[in-house]
């Protein structure tokens, strides 16, 4: 059945192929890259919306909060309304843990201080107290204050619920 001249055929009818898909990606590439001479080539962009936005490269400045300020207007009844989202993992009894280590008596407390609950390590690296500083930060993003931590909380974006929150644990001391 399978004869040398049905062999050639074959074969001529795939080369015939291959060479009309190279002439058609080289029209394709002459047609969408005028005046070009090959890949390399880097032409300005033709169109660009303008968002307004400097596109210099400088770096963002990001926004200076004055924690002091935001303290003391903190309202304590608010930050117990917002504990309610970290209820699921923390306790805010002595001693009693969940999920967390307990709350009770956070504000000031050495980092990793609540004996027999096995800490990630990753705190211990950016912080040495839970100051109302690294509270207020650690709350904000706490994968980014402490990257490695197993705390999976996604963070409080709000400044002023921040304040509030870290008000409301403060009345909770040793």
């Amino acid at each position: 059945m399978f004869d040398t001249m049905t062999m050639v055929k074959s074969f001529g009818w795939l080369c015939g192929a291959f060479l009309a898909f190279l002439l058609i990606k080289w029209v394709a590439e002459e047609t969408y890259h005028i005046g070009g001479s090959g890949h390399g080539d880097h032409h300005e962009q033709a169109y660009s919306i303008d968002t307004g936005a400097d596109d210099s490269g400088a770096a963002v400045e990001e926004e200076v909060i004055d924690i002091a300020a935001l303290m003391a207007e903190a309202d304590v009844s608010k930050g117990e309304k917002g504990f309610s989202k970290c209820k699921a993992c923390h306790k805010l009894e002595a001693g009693e843990n969940g999920t967390g280590p307990s709350l009770f008596g956070v504000v000031g407390r050495p980092v990793d201080a609540i004996d027999g609950f096995n800490y990630s390590g990753a705190l211990e690296e950016v912080a040495s107290e839970w100051t109302v500083e690294n509270l207020f930060h650690f709350l904000e993003n706490p994968k980014k204050f402490a990257p490695g931590t197993a705390m999976a909380f996604a963070g409080l974006r709000k400044p002023g619920d921040r304040a509030d929150l870290i008000a409301y644990l403060s009345t909770f001391s040793q």
